[in-house]
């Protein structure tokens, strides 16, 4: 069991967990769920961590694996004026997870989560269940819910 889904667990939602081997020679860990998986990838999202305004606000933004991240629309969402992508031990400090097993879902601290609006383009979306090798499958609005998220058009 991980952190993402023992939350799942206790908000009493449908899930599918999805394990696969992970290929550490992987170049994308999204894609290499998509690919092992055997599901488009624009239903596959990952969760990255941005920085807010160059300071010591994150936010979680969570793409298809088939788009780019914009900072632009991110930092707009966020309410702030600028948006980088985090360091990769702050990622981890923040979060609890390693890179390439970050979830939305149960992490250390509670961040501003932005959902790419596409999202709601399917019944289920896949995000990490915090590992690598594993994806949780559920609802959009579930996933929003459980981290009292937002929808919004985040990607380019």
């Amino acid at each position: 069991m991980t952190p993402a889904i023992n939350t799942a667990k206790k908000h009493n939602i449908p899930f599918k967990t999805h394990q696969y081997t992970h290929d550490p020679t992987h170049d994308s860990y999204g894609k290499e769920a998509a690919e092992k998986l055997d599901i488009p990838e624009e239903q596959v999202f990952k969760t990255l961590i941005v920085q807010l305004d160059g300071g010591n606000r994150l936010a979680v933004a969570v793409v298809p694996v088939s788009s780019m991240l914009n900072m632009k629309l991110t930092a707009k969402a966020a309410r702030a004026k600028k948006a980088a992508m985090a360091d990769k031990k702050i990622v981890e400090r923040a979060t609890g997870y390693i890179l390439g097993g970050v979830s939305p879902l149960g992490q250390k601290k509670k961040l501003t989560t932005i959902i790419d609006a596409s999202a709601n383009n399917f019944s289920t979306i896949y995000v990490s269940a915090g590992r690598r090798g594993l994806e949780i499958e559920l609802q959009p609005a579930d996933l929003a819910d459980m981290t009292e998220a937002i929808f919004a058009k985040i990607t380019q």
